[in-house]
């Protein structure tokens, strides 16, 4: 199949892909022929795959695809070596027939088999199985990029997570405890906020039945937060600014609570020279993705390796029960990251 390359690869493959945009259901199996890895790419044999909402937004037909990506879901795998393409065992990026790897990819997770970008994997981290290992690379790549390099998030500061036990949530919760960073986060209900304190959070507050702001500010001394990462948008703009202290940073990196804000105040933007911004993994250049992937393996591999900061998988199906996956995360009720078996 390629000049390196194992000698017994099928010619064919299961994937997963979008019938039409719709309902879970119109997650359908179909059989392709297996993929062949170009230069600096990666053939992975997929053990596992993460399931986020950004597949549930694809889904639906709500997150267009950038030009070249695969349209098959799926955007990080766990799982084997079994073929290379030209030059992948050059250089810091180098791989081998039979590692085990975790990786970004660049669509195409939902199958038996991944092209992955050599920049975009990594070694699986000493002591995880392969179901934690795919549920790292798109949570952390987004909470590394995000937290650690645009917000520029140091020991000392004060966090705002929005969302503390969803993956984006409960891996940033963690990495920031890693690092010296105190956090808070808003959860839906006391058993979420049970988890979100296991993951790192000082304080959960229940954004069910209270208003976020007034438990920030006291539990800053009214000070505010250092950084908001947030994953709402619209509906919680407003507070969120109100929730930085001067020089604070809103990082926005999702729009559940809406992407129109009306009647929009941008004095505290102004009084407290605050900084917003925000950003999507998948629109990344390729060099700017294996940035990400040299911070991680540089500061987060080893920490993974030492068995912190290990993703909680809250359940696994079939590749085949795709679809079932798909409701579990569309229903909120999980905690941590949902993950396909293959």
């Amino acid at each position: 199949m390629t000049p390196t390359a194992l000698p017994s690869l099928p010619t064919s493959m299961t994937e997963v892909t979008i019938a039409q945009p719709g309902d879970p259901e119109v997650l359908q199996p179909r059989q392709v022929p297996l993929p062949v890895p170009r230069a600096g790419e990666v053939l992975v044999k997929v053990a596992a795959a993460g399931v986020n909402r950004p597949d549930v937004l694809q889904r639906r037909g709500l997150y267009p695809m950038p030009p070249g990506v695969n349209p098959t879901p799926g955007l990080e795998v766990a799982g084997t070596v079994v073929a290379l393409g030209e030059g992948v065992q050059d250089g810091s990026a180098a791989f081998r027939i039979g590692d085990a790897v975790c990786g970004l990819t660049e669509g195409g997770g939902y199958a038996e088999y991944c092209v992955v970008p050599a920049t975009q994997l990594l070694p699986q981290p000493a002591g995880l199985s392969a179901a934690q290992a795919a549920a790292i690379p798109e949570t952390f790549f987004t909470v590394w990029a995000n937290l650690f390099q645009t917000g520029r998030a140091r020991a000392g500061e004060t966090l705002l997570v929005h969302g503390g036990t969803s993956g984006i949530g409960s891996t940033a919760l963690m990495l920031a405890r890693e690092f010296g960073l105190k956090a808070i986060s808003t959860d839906g209900g006391p058993e979420k906020g049970v988890w979100a304190q296991r993951f790192g959070a000082e304080l959960s507050i229940d954004h069910r039945s209270t208003d976020f702001l007034p438990q920030v500010m006291a539990w800053s001394g009214g000070r505010g937060v250092d950084i908001v990462l947030d994953i709402m948008g619209a509906s919680h703009v407003e507070r969120n600014l109100g929730a930085l202290t001067r020089d604070g940073r809103l990082l926005l990196i999702g729009f559940m609570g809406g992407v129109q804000v009306e009647g929009f105040n941008l004095m505290p933007i102004l009084l407290k020279r605050l900084v917003v911004t925000g950003s999507t993994l998948r629109a990344r250049t390729a060099p700017e993705k294996a940035a990400i992937a040299q911070g991680l393996r540089e500061h987060v591999w080893p920490v993974l390796s030492a068995g912190r900061c290990v993703p909680h998988v809250c359940q696994t199906f079939p590749l085949a029960q795709a679809a079932e996956a798909h409701r579990l995360m569309e229903g909120r009720g999980h905690i941590g990251k949902i993950v396909l078996t293959v």
